[in-house]
C-alpha cells in the first residue's frame, strides 16, 4: 500500500446521535431512592433474558453502580434515602445481614424446589407400590 492510495480520514466528525455520549461527557448525575431500588430490578429480569449489558448502555449506567446498590437495597440502607443524600459504604453489621439474607432466599429457593421434586416422585412411585 502507498501513500498515495490512502484515503484521508475527518477525525472531527460528530458521533452518531443515538450513542449515548454523542454530546460530549454528561454532568453527574444524582439519583433518587426509587431509581436505586428500580434499577438493580430491572437489571436483573433483563439479565434473565440476557440483556444486562443492553439495559447498562440504554440507561448510561455501569455494572459497578448495580452492585453497590444491590447491596445498599439488600441491607435496607436505600429506602430510607432522599435524593441527594449521601449513602456511604455499609457498617460490616449492614453487609452482613444483607449476605445473610441473600443467604436465606437462595435456601429457602432450594428447599422449595426440593419439596417439589420429592412430591412428584411420591405422586410417581405410588403406583408402584
Amino acid at each position: 500500500m502507498t501513500i498515495s492510495s490512502m484515503v484521508p480520514v475527518k477525525d472531527n466528525v460528530r458521533m452518531d446521535p443515538s450513542h449515548p455520549r454523542a454530546d460530549g461527557p454528561g454532568g453527574l448525575r444524582a439519583f433518587s431512592a426509587a431509581d436505586k431500588l428500580a434499577h438493580p430490578t430491572a437489571y436483573e429480569q433483563t439479565c434473565q433474558r440476557n440483556g444486562g449489558g443492553a439495559y447498562l448502555r440504554r440507561k448510561g449506567l455501569c455494572s459497578s453502580l448495580i452492585s453497590e446498590w444491590r447491596k445498599q437495597r439488600d441491607a435496607g440502607v436505600v429506602d430510607r434515602k432522599k435524593l441527594g443524600e449521601k449513602t456511604g459504604k455499609l457498617l460490616a453489621e449492614q453487609a452482613e445481614i444483607a449476605r445473610l439474607t441473600r443467604e436465606l432466599e437462595r435456601a429457602n429457593k432450594t428447599l422449595a424446589t426440593t419439596q417439589t421434586v420429592l412430591g412428584i416422585i411420591g405422586k410417581t412411585h405410588e403406583p408402584l407400590e
